[in-house]
């Protein structure tokens, strides 16, 4: 057999190798919709163990052998979550590739609140504390830390274009950008939780707590 190629046992086991983590990838995924099927049905800290093994017609120590404690499901419904907001933000922005900083962040903002109001089972873990005792992973919050480090770049770059103050890129302004859009969420989802974005009575209002935010951190504020 030449160098350099596979034998044929060696490439069924390698084969075999994907097909198992194919497999175990599948059954995660198939577990973590139902665990959201879940607390969509009774409320996200009410989850249990035990009733998604029922509901995904296993035995309680068969789930263990994919999540060792309901923790661990929370867990990765967090970074499912984050990553997901990352990818709505980034993709939105993009399109808006040749507008000014200032544009392709509110592209981004609504993005990630459209994204919130359609997916309130997420928006509670990712913005609230709904779980008690749980704290995410740094595996799990890295894209939640990506999606800041963004927004960051691209207050710095609507400094650098004279769009805003500098203090708008700062640690306080970044703050004061996530705190509004979070609480724009939270009154909506808490108010009116059936309804869409483009109705709801508070998620209407996001163009203007965006001026807000602008307005605040106007250029030369403080001279």
């Amino acid at each position: 057999m030449p160098l350099g190629f596979p034998s044929p046992v060696k490439q069924a086991s390698i084969d075999d190798l994907d097909r198992r983590s194919r497999r175990r990838r599948q059954t995660i995924d198939e577990i973590l919709d139902v665990a959201h099927e879940l607390m969509a049905e009774q409320g996200v800290a009410a989850l249990s163990l035990s009733a998604v093994a029922r509901r995904m017609g296993m035995q309680p120590p068969s789930l263990y052998q994919y999540f060792p404690s309901k923790m661990a499901i929370y867990d990765a419904m967090f970074g499912r979550g984050a990553q997901a907001v990352l990818d709505v933000r980034r993709a939105a922005i993009a399109r808006k590739a040749k507008a000014d900083p200032l544009t392709r962040m509110r592209a981004g903002a609504t993005a990630m609140c459209r994204w919130a109001i359609a997916n309130p089972v997420y928006s509670q873990l990712l913005f609230w504390r709904t779980v008690p005792g749980f704290e995410p992973s740094t595996e799990a919050f890295a894209p939640a830390v990506e999606t800041v480090a963004e927004l960051r770049t691209l207050l710095q770059a609507a400094v650098d274009a004279g769009q805003l103050d500098p203090d708008a890129a700062s640690d306080d302004g970044v703050a004061l950008s996530t705190s509004l859009i979070a609480g724009l969420l939270s009154q909506q989802l808490a108010n009116q939780p059936d309804v869409t974005f483009d109705r709801g009575r508070f998620t209407r209002l996001l163009p203007t707590v965006l001026d807000l935010f602008v307005e605040h951190y106007r250029p030369g504020r403080n001279s």
